[in-house]
């Protein structure tokens, strides 16, 4: 066995990311909550309820255990509806909470990542409309104005939106997320103001904040024709991407929103990202398939022979990972991995899912790919959507009734690399052996 150690760059950035209605609990004043409360929308008909108790404090405990597994940073999103919980009204013991948060952080050696959009809406603006309202676009600067001027003694890196590629699919699609809609017009009307929304939102914060770095999230999945020889595939797998991968950093590399039969230009949208947050999780095949309109006429699948998450939703494909940052060169600025990880109660593929993909993530930056840093997706089990409490990421297991936190392996694993910035045939050889001799052969 040969041993070695892949040695990432000195300041590069290891953490866990996060979500505020994910992990605060109690947050009953946003569009999410609503949508809990109606039958049939969540898994097993769960409630992110206490969530992981984050607002009533026990986020201090979690970020020690960030801190004591080596993590030098930590990505966090800022509840908007926690903030502005009337159109007319702000929250100001809201934003101390947050402000002790971030403190905390600071405190504790931890970079803070901030995240101003993670999916959730205040209640009052969804029933303005929310994304299809065109004044959302205004309403959010407000809000990420109030938000920055607070906070920006402890931040310099903003997310504005996380993945609104995924806020466009999920809840105006597939009718997966609130609002439920299937509707394609409504879409591309959302996708539309939130490129508006991200544009007026980086403005200001440079305004406000002259060194801040801002940026988009996006959720990027590797789509490849189910049939290669067959034409309908490959170009159902190209537009796909094109739409769901490309749209909102390309909008906001030149300000152009390319849909399959418009396009649209939005001058103040130039230019607006500083770095491209990437959340990479899996890739498909995608095959065209006239009789499913339900499924835009799409059939999705992965690939034979991959391992599968539990609940068969993430194949491990590390090499789609390296696709992922490859694709992130085009718009030619630093990528920071926002987030990457895999559901696995019983943490048997999570070892060798991280080990696989950090090693791919060394090969992009030992090719020069300008990656900055790491996120895994989760630092906690927590509530994870429309899959309730049956998703669980974390790598610290949480009973949501009890509260009680217990260590997966995988956390050793992740300290290790962490602390040594690096991946060794050592650390493989204590939490992944199977893999070892792929990754470190003879």
């Amino acid at each position: 066995m040969a041993q070695a150690t892949f040695h990432f760059p000195r300041g590069f950035l290891w953490g866990t990311a996060t979500s505020s209605h994910q992990v605060e609990g109690d947050n009953k004043n946003n569009n999410w909550w609503a949508w809990e409360q109606e039958s049939g929308r969540i898994a097993e008909g769960h409630t992110s309820g206490l969530a992981c108790d984050w607002w009533a404090g026990r986020w201090q405990e979690d970020f020690d255990r960030a801190v004591e597994t080596g993590q030098n940073a930590h990505r966090l999103s800022i509840e908007w509806s926690r903030i502005q919980p009337a159109p007319d009204r702000w929250d100001e013991h809201a934003l101390d909470n947050y402000h002790q948060m971030l403190r905390g952080l600071k405190e504790r050696g931890l970079t803070p990542i901030v995240t101003l959009h993670h999916f959730t809406d205040p209640f009052w603006l969804e029933e303005q409309g929310g994304w299809e309202n065109e004044a959302v676009a205004a309403l959010f600067e407000a809000y990420v104005r109030r938000v920055v001027e607070t906070l920006k003694e402890y931040v310099s890196i903003w997310c504005t939106i996380n993945e609104p590629n995924v806020v466009a699919t999920a809840g105006y699609l597939m009718g997966w997320f609130p609002p439920g809609k299937q509707d394609l017009n409504a879409a591309i009307q959302v996708m539309t103001n939130q490129v508006r929304a991200h544009s007026a939102a980086y403005h200001a914060i440079h305004e406000i904040q002259s060194e801040a770095r801002v940026g988009l999230v996006v959720n990027y999945r590797g789509f490849d024709p189910l049939r290669t020889w067959f034409p309908p595939d490959r170009l159902a797998a190209r537009y796909v991407s094109r739409l769901y991968n490309d749209f909102f950093p390309r909008a906001a590399l030149d300000g152009k929103l390319v849909f399959l039969t418009k396009r649209i230009t939005i001058p103040q949208a130039i230019g607006t990202q500083d770095f491209l947050g990437i959340n990479y999780y899996t890739q498909e095949l995608i095959g065209f398939a006239p009789r499913a309109p339900k499924e835009i006429f799409l059939r999705r699948s992965f690939p034979e022979n991959v391992d599968l998450s539990p609940s068969g939703v993430i194949a491990n494909i590390p090499k789609g990972f390296l696709k992922a940052l490859h694709w992130g060169l085009q718009y030619k600025v630093p990528i920071i991995v926002t987030e990457n990880g895999v559901e696995d109660a019983a943490d048997e593929l999570r070892p060798r899912y991280i080990a696989e993909h950090i090693h791919q993530m060394w090969r992009a930056v030992n090719a020069y790919y300008p990656v900055e840093g790491y996120f895994h997706w989760s630092l906690i089990d927590n509530f994870e959507w429309h899959q309730g409490w049956t998703q669980r990421f974390g790598l610290w297991e949480l009973d949501p009734e009890t509260q009680i936190r217990s260590k997966r392996p995988s956390a050793d694993l992740y300290a290790a690399i962490c602390k040594q910035n690096g991946l060794s045939s050592d650390m493989l050889a204590e939490f992944a052996p199977i893999i070892l001799e792929k990754i470190f052969p003879d």
